[in-house]
């Protein structure tokens, strides 16, 4: 999820803009339920090089201050609010927590040159353990669309993303967390709402009507080819054209692929 705020006057990122981030990403990744609202613990914050490396020296010091100031603005969350300095009567509020024992922050230079000077992007999770179908909060700080690909960390914590070596394509799309860019660097891509025991490469927040496992994208290494197979319920459109299912098809190198009616993929190969 992006949203933009307002441009720096300033390039030089401070130690003061990347913990007023994650605050706000902690809140734009609030997770509803009955009694309680879980709230993002494990933030993976990417810099730009010359950021990283300018700040590198204190993000020990960074990350201390922000979880200060995480957990100052959970417990503001969780306090009575008061009119006049009288507690107002309220319906009973939901308890604002994290499904943790503590924040886990985390700084990495960014390997695909798309997080501009002075600008930073913050992943979030609820918790250590990743959850299939859940992709977490994606932030920045400048009117930018946050970038995924396969670079991101999805297993143990003090594992660094790898460089991506080639981009073949990307899919831009908007789901229920925002305006998303998912960028292809694998030769198979399963797309859907993912769960427990089906995790996908693009899992998309939406409504059931997707199904967990509803297309796959498959690229032929010999001739850089696309290939695209319906795997739903609810169907697959390319550029308007209704999929057979389980049916491969040869996919344009740009074109727009729709989801059972309530979500476009606009899919462009680069070259």
């Amino acid at each position: 999820m992006a949203q933009g705020s307002p441009k720096l006057t300033d390039p030089r990122l401070s130690g003061q803009t990347i913990i007023e981030q994650l605050i706000r990403n902690m809140e734009l990744g609030r997770f509803e339920m009955a009694y309680s609202v879980l709230l993002p613990c494990i933030f993976d914050v990417y810099l730009h090089p010359e950021d990283h490396s300018r700040l590198a020296g204190v993000f020990d010091l960074i990350a201390e201050d922000a979880k200060r100031a995480l957990a100052a603005r959970v417990a503001k969350l969780n306090s009575t609010p008061t009119l006049l300095g009288m507690k107002r009567a309220t319906k009973a509020a939901k308890d604002h927590k994290i499904a943790a024992r503590d924040w886990i922050i985390e700084f990495f230079p960014d390997t695909e040159g798309s997080i501009p000077l002075g600008d930073v992007e913050i992943h979030s999770e609820l918790n250590e353990t990743a959850q299939p179908g859940f992709r977490g909060t994606k932030t920045t700080l400048l009117d930018r669309e946050p970038s995924v690909t396969n670079a991101r960390p999805t297993g143990p914590r003090a594992q660094a993303p790898r460089a991506v070596e080639r981009v073949y394509a990307e899919i831009r799309y908007e789901d229920d967390s925002g305006p998303q860019l998912y960028l292809v660097t694998q030769n198979l891509v399963r797309v859907g709402r993912g769960g427990d025991d089906v995790p996908m490469d693009l899992a998309v927040y939406t409504n059931d009507e997707v199904s967990r496992e509803h297309l796959g994208l498959r690229r032929d290494a010999a001739t850089g080819q696309f290939y695209i197979t319906d795997k739903s319920t609810n169907g697959t459109w390319v550029d308007g054209r209704r999929l057979k299912k389980d049916v491969e098809e040869l996919l344009p190198e740009r074109v727009e692929i729709g989801i059972a009616e309530v979500l476009s993929l606009a899919f462009e190969v680069r070259r």
